[in-house]
């Protein structure tokens, strides 16, 4: 009985640590039609509100056209990132420039599809005899693809190993996907605390003490100009608050030291 109380116990733990694990978002927006300026990208914005929402945060974001050596070389690229999670949005339907489906299995599954009995289904009762001979075509998925709820008309979006997420190019359809995705597996991030403190002098005048802060600590520096006067606003955040207390002391003290006038923020949590 003992051994299966210290299993349930490691596994908890281990389970608690992966879903609190850092997470290093990605997401794809494939559209020449964005590029070229004949509509506007709203998916990045989107997207960056609901992480934030759930106290996430964007690694990077790619606006790219339909080539396909260009996607599999980005998926394969974010795929290189162990704590990697990406949304991929655009190219999911069943016209000849729609490619994710294919790159997807190319760069996730080794170039395995199947059609998922289940999104195949949804297209059959939602078009009838029009289903045939090419709207059924978008059940093909990358092998053991499992599906996202399209609550427009039902054609489902997908994804695979529970981090890499294909939605459709409409936003109308891709919102309620990116909600359920997240809601579903990756609700809320890991705490983090951020100091700011702005500073009545240059960035040159600081940089010995930036050159300070390790790399575990999520640092940046803002310079201001206000007519002929110098300001630099100065964030640190991290998981360890004791260590962004340590490091943010720093400035404080250089300031007081030189009687250079600053301002503090309260604390947040982010």
């Amino acid at each position: 009985m003992r051994w299966i109380v210290s299993f349930c116990q490691r596994y908890s733990q281990k389970r608690f640590k992966t879903m609190k694990k850092k997470v290093n978002f990605y997401s794809v927006i494939i559209g020449t039609e964005l590029l070229n300026g004949r509509r506007k990208d709203a998916h990045f914005t989107f997207l960056n509100q609901e992480l934030l929402k759930r106290g996430w945060e964007h690694k990077a974001s790619f606006v790219i056209e339909d080539d396909k050596e260009l996607m599999l070389k980005i998926f394969n690229l974010i795929k290189s990132d162990e704590n990697s999670v990406m949304f991929c949005f655009g190219g999911i339907g069943a016209t000849p420039d729609d490619f994710t489906r294919q790159i997807a299995a190319d760069a996730f599954t080794n170039s395995q599809m199947e059609f998922h009995e289940e999104a195949k289904k949804r297209i059959e009762n939602r078009f009838k005899e029009e289903a045939y001979p090419y709207r059924v075509n978008m059940a093909y998925l990358p092998i053991n693809a499992k599906l996202l709820k399209n609550v427009v008309n039902d054609v489902s979006g997908f994804y695979l190993q529970d981090r890499f997420f294909f939605t459709p190019g409409f936003p109308s359809m891709s919102q309620s996907m990116v909600v359920e995705a997240l809601d579903k597996l990756y609700g809320e991030g890991l705490k983090k605390y951020r100091k700011i403190i702005t500073i009545d002098t240059s960035e040159n005048d600081l940089i010995y003490i930036m050159k300070r802060i390790p790399k575990s600590i999520e640092f940046s520096s803002l310079p201001k100009i206000l007519g002929n006067k110098r300001k630099v606003v100065i964030s640190l955040a991290g998981e360890n608050r004791k260590k962004i207390d340590r490091y943010f002391e720093l400035f404080v003290e250089f300031c007081k030291k030189n009687s250079i006038d600053y301002i503090l923020e309260d604390l947040k949590i982010v």
